[in-house]
């Protein structure tokens, strides 16, 4: 790939030398810096790299330019580099124009001018705007390779691991690609063998398990440490927030996963409703920044590894490992969140990953291009899901076992799914069986006021209808509702039977009946559900496991 173009536009040449100035000494080795002194000369630049295919990561532009306004500039550019981050330099007195740019044409960032000092107020902006683009872009050629049929559910899990853990890929289908063809016949792969995931370097792996991957990607799968201040299940929002505030105070942190950080708030296409994030931010965005905040204050991630036991030996806890190992620390923190519930039709069970899907990757949307998708739900996932998925399908139907969306689901999203051209709600309505032989072909939904039923055509089935928490490997020492949520604080005492607690002083507010043992996120009874609480509890945890270790 060529280097990427950051293009700034100002009237004034002196600032605009200033900004081109500042950018080259941040990014000039990565990113060629190119300046424009008005709108129609930076739409002739954006234009004549477009047409050499040279990649633009940023435009930079002033509001307050003669003839055409910065907003104008990058409404009009939206068509030649769709792209491409926009930030806008703006006067305190133009925010509101700016704001309203955010959802009118996509503006992705506003900055108050002046900039100075940049390393201050410039470049954290700028760095995020070109991380951001980058991972939205990676390279075109990629050291991973995974070959498979389109509707296999290894195939799905596969790229579902490796797209959730920011790994590139190359997908090519059996069925399709001629190179597939050849791949699999070079590996000597039987059918039963695939997906093939070929990495560089390294021996074919054959339809491999998620640690498999994770070992020849080189991903952490073991701890470094024999004793931890704090172990983290889950890296969830909750987790990934426990594990920043904690590393960040100098406790021995490590996060265990068993799939991929993120949780189920990694596959949203978009959190709209974050504080600080005005544009919405997408749940992959969200766990990647996350997780390098963990990271650079010290915090460990042990992936792919499944949690299956809780031990208390003396004052330390041991996490127990699927496949053999532990291990230890001092506190735990349950931040294992929630899966979804499975779809109870006939046929669900065996078409899952061949048409029907739990949950959705934003990188899911492409593959439905010009198909007719079913979404049965109707939380908040269910309609980010469900506008995703519309800016690529022919149609998307969701199917609503309520009489309406508003009881479930935030308005702002209620008002878009209406508007929306392309999605069809069609309300109390349940799906009754799922159909086909290799992968889904048709559904049977019943309407619930007059029982009727009706077979429609589908390849694409995506289910978010409520959560189960993972809970079942903390063990019977830990209470848990019938349901399986963790009790925590006050809510032990209303228990009836009341779990046993050991100590003198009542237990902290997220501290499970097992001292040191805490719990956060939607894993814990009555807890909101929502991104922002979950993130709360993570750092509120951390607090509490200070309190719970200088009391031991």
């Amino acid at each position: 790939m060529a280097r990427p173009t950051i293009l700034t536009v100002d009237d004034d040449d002196l600032v605009s030398q200033a900004l081109a100035r500042d950018l080259r000494e941040r990014y000039g080795e990565d990113y060629r810096v190119v300046r424009a002194t008005s709108g129609d000369a930076a739409l002739e630049v954006l234009t004549r790299l477009t047409l050499q295919d040279r990649p633009v990561a940023l435009v930079v532009t002033d509001q307050r330019m003669p003839r055409m306004t910065g907003i104008e500039l990058l409404e009009r550019a939206r068509g030649v580099v769709p792209g491409a981050k926009f930030l806008l330099l703006t006067a305190y007195a133009d925010t509101e124009v700016a704001i309203r740019a955010i959802n009118e044409i996509g503006l992705d960032y506003y900055l108050l001018k002046p900039w100075d000092p940049p390393d201050q107020r410039l470049y954290p902006v700028v760095d995020d705007l070109l991380g951001d683009w980058r991972a939205e872009n990676p390279e075109a050629t990629t050291d991973v390779r995974v070959v498979g049929h389109r509707w296999s559910d290894r195939s799905h899990e596969v790229k579902t691991f490796l797209a959730r853990n920011h790994v590139p890929y190359r997908w090519l289908d059996v069925e399709r690609d001629e190179e597939a063809q050849r791949l699999v016949a070079l590996s000597g792969a039987t059918p039963d063998e695939l997906p093939l995931v070929l990495v560089t370097d390294a021996e074919p792996l054959r339809s491999p398990t998620s640690r498999d991957l994770a070992d020849a990607l080189g991903l952490r799968t073991m701890p470094e440490q024999p004793l931890y201040d704090v172990c983290i299940v889950g890296a969830g929002p909750a987790g990934l927030a426990a594990a920043v505030y904690a590393a960040s105070e100098g406790l021995r942190t490590v996060v265990v996963e068993r799939e991929a950080p993120g949780g189920q708030a990694g596959q949203s296409a978009a959190i709209e409703n974050y504080l600080g994030f005005p544009k919405g931010l997408s749940g992959a965005d969200l766990t990647q920044r996350a997780i390098a905040q963990a990271s650079r204050f010290g915090a460990e991630m042990v992936l792919a590894r499944d949690v299956v036991g809780l031990e208390e030996r003396g004052p330390v806890r041991a996490v127990l490992l699927a496949g053999g190992g532990d291990i230890e620390a001092r506190s735990v923190i349950v931040a294992s969140g929630v899966s979804y519930r499975r779809l109870d039709a006939e046929g669900a069970d065996g078409l899952t990953g061949r048409g029907v899907f739990y949950g959705a990757n934003a990188g899911d949307a492409p593959q439905v291009e010009g198909d007719e998708v079913y979404v049965v739900g109707a939380a908040n996932s269910a309609g980010q899901a469900a506008l995703n998925l519309a800016r690529h399908a022919k149609r998307v139907v969701m199917v609503v076992r309520g009489p309406d969306l508003a009881a479930s689901m935030s308005s702002y999203l209620v008002e878009r799914i209406l508007a929306h051209p392309t999605i069809e709600v069609r309300h109390r309505t349940v799906v009754g069986s799922v159909r086909g032989s290799e992968h889904l072909e048709s559904l049977v939904l019943q309407d619930l006021d007059t029982g009727a039923c009706e077979e429609v055509p589908a390849g694409w089935l995506f289910v978010f209808i409520g959560a189960q928490p993972r809970t079942d490997w903390v063990g019977d020492e830990v209470a848990r509702t019938p349901q399986g949520f963790l009790v925590t604080g006050s809510d032990l005492s209303l228990r009836d039977p009341r779990p046993s607690w050991p100590l003198a002083r009542p237990p902290y507010a997220l501290e499970t009946n097992v001292p040191g043992v805490f719990a956060a996120g939607d894993v814990r009874l009555d807890s909101m559900k929502r991104v922002a609480s979950a993130v709360g509890e993570g750092a509120m945890a951390v607090y509490l496991v200070h309190r719970y270790l200088a009391a031991t």
